[in-house]
């Protein structure tokens, strides 16, 4: 199986801007670990990564580490992670899940990602039977449609060379202007708004979707803190790197239909920005909620 994965991965690139079905499944490819003893699962990393592991695909992984050791019918709700140590690339990661506990409603369980014999990663996920009881939610921003908004290659265009065209997996459309744009006009935005979903059909498999839009979920968040302050990733000297998220899983979804990501940036203070964000499908039912702080350091 991690031969499958890394040939599956072989050409995709995970910050990239071009995808469609055959980079998704790659993607897919990736998220379908190896089992190698009880409790213990193994994944590997695309074949051209950046210097360190995309945190997303970390958190992805282990989600579904975790979920391979609940009964089906229990459903993540959610999930709260560190990411402890920069994951190397070139080398598979170990996934070792400790079975908390199994309750009648409720199950969780904790999950280490190791490398070269250190803990690069934990998580803890809790999963629930299906229930019912009080329900409401807040409404989503008024926004227009994804379908009428340039891709994020077209918003590329003039800015950068070559690196929104490698291949994505996840198809991204920003509704406000993106950090980029802003910090050459001067505006300082407090939302950072982006239409996004798998970039092509996903099997029926419910825990997959989760564990996709957990992957999605650690991209642009932090940019809603950058954009605040007229700096980006690749136009600044910025070092970054997530130091913990937590999400909150409300409502059944598919992540390979579009979903609004609508984030903010409450503060920032030594070197770290808090960035919160909520996820909404196309019809505005309020499907998660994510809290995130990064290490951001401009130097």
């Amino acid at each position: 199986m991690t031969e499958m994965a890394r040939e599956a991965a072989a050409g995709f690139d995970s910050t990239g801007g071009v995808g469609g079905q055959p980079v998704l499944d790659r993607l897919v490819a990736l998220l379908d670990l190896e089992k190698i003893e009880e409790n213990i699962f193994r994944g590997v990393s695309p074949a051209h990564s950046p210097v360190r592991v995309f945190g997303g695909q970390v958190a992805g992984q282990a989600l579904v580490a975790a979920g391979r050791t609940v009964p089906e019918e229990r459903k993540v709700h959610s999930l709260h992670a560190y990411f402890i140590r920069g994951g190397d690339p070139s080398v598979p990661i170990v996934y070792e899940v400790d079975r908390i506990r199994d309750g009648r409603s409720f199950t969780t369980r904790r999950v280490v990602g190791i490398q070269h014999g250190k803990a690069i990663f934990s998580l803890s996920a809790s999963f629930q039977k299906d229930e019912g009881g009080i329900e409401h939610s807040e409404g989503m921003p008024d926004v227009p449609g994804p379908e009428s908004l340039p891709t994020l290659q077209e918003r590329a265009e003039g800015y950068f060379t070559g690196h929104h065209d490698r291949p994505r997996p996840i198809d991204l459309r920003y509704v406000n202007d993106p950090p980029w744009v802003t910090r050459k006009s001067g505006e300082r935005p407090a939302r950072n708004q982006v239409w996004m979903r798998a970039d092509g059909k996903l099997p029926d498999q419910q825990l997959l979707h989760v564990c996709v839009l957990t992957y999605a979920s650690d991209m642009t968040l932090l940019d809603s803190v950058l954009a605040r302050h007229g700096v980006y990733w690749d136009l600044d000297k910025v070092i970054g790197a997530s130091l913990d998220h937590a999400l909150w899983f409300h409502r059944p979804f598919r992540a390979d239909e579009w979903f609004l990501y609508d984030s903010a940036s409450p503060t920032a203070s030594g070197a770290r920005g808090l960035a919160t964000g909520r996820f909404f499908a196309a019809d505005g039912t309020h499907i998660a909620t994510v809290v995130q702080e990064g290490l951001l350091r401009v130097v």
